[in-house]
């Protein structure tokens, strides 16, 4: 698989404002495990001089963000998508997940099936096809 063919997503997990670093630390691994079953070529915790001026080793910011790569076709990304609504639905908090494709950023929380289904729509025939 050659570079062009591969597209790269920072997945960042942000819990909601009762969680402690602690219990983020506990959701980002639990989402990484459950990541790991998709077929992406890389899921890797996001070192700290790749986050944004500021956050720190111990930052929740760290903590919850992953990135990933994935083939371009195939159908990958939307089932990454998927993966994280799905997610998301089964956790008890208001957890948010934020997805960025160059520069181009989704959140992904809770809202209605029909509200969240046209924005991961959206977000994914921009970034799910190669073009």
């Amino acid at each position: 698989m050659t570079e062009s063919d591969t597209q790269r997503a920072l997945v960042r997990l942000e819990a909601d404002d009762e969680a402690d670093a602690e219990e983020l630390d506990r959701l980002a691994r639990r989402l990484r495990a459950e990541l790991s079953e998709l077929d992406l070529d890389v899921l890797a915790a996001v070192p700290a001089g790749d986050l944004p001026p500021g956050a720190k080793a111990a930052d929740p910011v760290t903590i919850g963000s992953l990135m990933v790569a994935f083939s371009a076709a195939g159908g990958v990304f939307p089932g990454l998508v998927e993966t994280l609504r799905e997610w998301l639905g089964r956790q008890a908090g208001r957890h948010k997940i934020k997805v960025t494709i160059d520069g181009d950023t989704v959140e992904l929380e809770r809202a209605t099936s029909a509200e969240r289904r046209q924005l991961i729509d959206a977000f994914v025939r921009r970034h799910g096809t190669p073009g």
